[in-house]
């Protein structure tokens, strides 16, 4: 299929090929869910973030994004705004309020996240450098570290999350949000007994929705797939707002849809968006779901919304992968356009697309791009599950299969039940004249979920079939 590239896709490109791909990756798409908003970070003072001198409180909706952030929750889009605007009409005539400038970056580093805006993670490090100029972290600038941290985890930079996450949580160490950076840091870079080492702590300082949260991620990672699913009704039950009891029943759908079980997915969708009703990642979700029950027209319509809310390049590239198996051939091309365009942006405003456009180009461009962006990930130590599998992936497509099962291997040995990893390895195993295995990843593959993918999980069906040929039905060895 051709691509079709527009000017800001050009400009990405040219900059992923200088190497600015570097800092972090996106981990969202076919395999990363769980992902998530972002929680906004109540700091030290009550107010996110202690007000300065003078600070005469906020109110009103502001007041309340306040509130869910004391509780380590979400607020409301509008909530949030509102706290947006207090902070800036503050600070402009309070420049030197060092906890107001962390406020203000911390609810910048949300909005971006959550509208899948990254113009808005300048504007969040400019605000948080702000605070540090007045007041540097060894002087016990709590609120700043956990910002940048915060910020740095949003542009998919884990290494610098985990080492502004552990100074604060070295400066205050009964800092609850410091560990719950410090597992999604560790969960980022695949390092997972550090994870579970922070997640311990996390959960002696805290039992709200954010901790539960996280012990449903690390769960998952581990493949403990029914202890993460109890976890999370749990923290939908413990979700202190309307916005972050959307969020936990959006996790739950992810959940079911990795079990390969698309109606309880819609199910918990469906519950996600009457509550909010332009939620994207369960917008995405059930997009997904009614894919999977054959009712594909919903999907495309639901994809369209999920985009209209959040513009993301991974959400782009799966809604261009329905298209395209629908046979949509004009809609597939201008989706992939999209993951390009939205790359490009990323680019310029410091966030990380890497694994959405890699795994872009392995299936449907250039695979040895992929493999070189891949690759240097992997050296500055983004070991995780997905970026394993996504490397796989491109250095089989780039016909270096041989090179690519370790990585497989990697992928599908943590724990974490993925059918594309499985797909993948099976694939993989297949190209190397190993039949036996890939006949088992593949059938385990549509097992765990027999509709992962709207192309992958028909390619996994015809490469049985083809060794079933290949074979003369014999069974596979084991």
């Amino acid at each position: 299929m051709r691509r079709v590239k527009s000017e800001k896709a050009e400009k990405g490109e040219k900059g992923m090929r200088a190497g600015r791909v570097s800092r972090g990756v996106l981990l969202a798409g076919t395999g990363a869910v769980l992902a998530g908003a972002v929680a906004l970070f109540a700091l030290e003072g009550g107010l996110f973030g202690r007000a300065g001198d003078g600070y005469p409180g906020a109110s009103g909706p502001a007041a309340r994004a306040v509130a869910a952030a004391e509780a380590g929750a979400l607020a409301a889009p509008a909530e949030l705004a509102a706290l947006i605007g207090d902070r800036e009409a503050w600070l402009r005539e309070h420049p030197d309020d060092h906890a107001s400038w962390a406020a203000l970056g911390a609810a910048y580093t949300e909005r971006g996240t959550r509208e899948g805006d990254p113009a808005a993670y300048p504007e969040a490090e400019k605000a948080l450098r702000r605070s540090l100029e007045a007041r540097p972290v060894a002087k016990g600038n709590v609120d700043a570290a956990l910002g940048m941290s915060a910020l740095a985890r949003a542009r998919g930079d884990f290494r610098a999350a985990r080492r502004w996450a552990g100074a604060a949580g070295r400066l205050r160490p009964e800092h609850w949000r410091a560990q719950a950076l410090l597992v999604d840091a560790y969960r980022g870079l695949g390092d997972q007994k550090a994870a579970g080492k922070s997640l311990e702590r996390l959960r002696e300082l805290h039992t709200g929705a954010a901790a539960l949260t996280r012990t449903a991620q690390v769960y998952r990672d581990k493949g403990w797939r029914e202890d993460a699913s109890a976890v999370a009704y749990d923290a939908v039950a413990k979700a202190a707002t309307r916005a972050e009891r959307t969020a936990c029943l959006s996790r739950l759908g992810d959940l079911a849809w990795e079990r390969g079980e698309p109606s309880e997915a819609l199910a918990q969708y469906t519950a996600a968006l009457r509550m909010t009703p332009r939620h994207a990642p369960s917008l995405a979700g059930r997009a997904r779901a009614v894919a999977a029950l054959g009712r594909t027209a919903e999907a495309v319509r639901d994809w369209a919304s999920a985009l209209a809310v959040r513009p993301d390049p991974a959400y782009a590239l799966e809604a261009g992968e329905l298209d395209e198996a629908m046979g949509r051939t004009q809609a597939a091309r201008e989706r992939y356009g999209t993951v390009l365009d939205r790359a490009g942006e990323a680019l310029t405003h410091g966030a990380n697309p890497t694994l959405a456009v890699a795994r872009y180009e392995a299936d449907h461009g250039d695979p040895d791009k992929a493999v070189a962006w891949l690759r240097g990930e992997w050296k500055r130590g983004h070991r995780s599950a997905d970026v394993a599998d996504a490397l796989g992936w491109a250095l089989a497509r780039s016909g270096k299969a041989e090179e690519a099962l370790p990585y497989a291997k990697k992928a599908t040995g943590q724990g974490r039940r993925s059918a594309l990893f499985l797909y993948h390895r099976g694939e993989i195993e297949r190209r190397l004249s190993m039949p036996g295995e890939a006949r088992r990843h593949l059938e385990d593959a549509l097992r765990t979920n027999p509709h992962f993918s709207p192309l992958r999980a028909k390619a996994a069906r015809d490469a049985l079939a083809a060794l079933e040929g290949e074979q003369g039905g014999a069974p596979p060895k084991r």
